[in-house]
């Protein structure tokens, strides 16, 4: 039986920020889903500012669990995309991080903000 999440779209730990273009549920009336300019545009971004990222998916489609509040702003008519900091066990007692995704996160914000 195939389980929730697939571990060649996974966020791995000490790669980067972790970008999810599609987040949330129920198909797409429940979701976010950044368009192609945006994502684009913010990896434009990460790149001109030499900020390691990696393109990552929350799980499957229709399954319980991984979602952000994305889909609230998108349906507002806000260009959104989930970023954020890899986490192993996230919501657990011990949670995993790496210090460089925490600083790649650190750089990302910044650096939209500065744009």
């Amino acid at each position: 039986m195939l389980g929730v999440s697939d571990k060649t779209n996974a966020g791995f730990i000490g790669h980067g920020i972790s970008l999810n273009k599609y987040t949330g549920a129920r198909g797409k009336s429940g979701a976010s889903d950044a368009n192609a300019e945006y994502v684009a545009w913010v990896r434009n971004v990460l790149e001109k500012n030499n900020i390691l990222y990696q393109i990552a998916e929350l799980g499957k489609v229709d399954v319980g669990g991984g979602g952000t509040i994305a889909y609230i702003l998108a349906n507002k008519g806000v260009d959104v995309i989930d970023c954020g900091v890899p986490v192993l066990s996230m919501h657990a007692p011990y949670e995993v991080t790496s210090k460089f995704d925490i600083y790649s996160a650190y750089k990302t914000y910044k650096a939209f903000w500065e744009e």
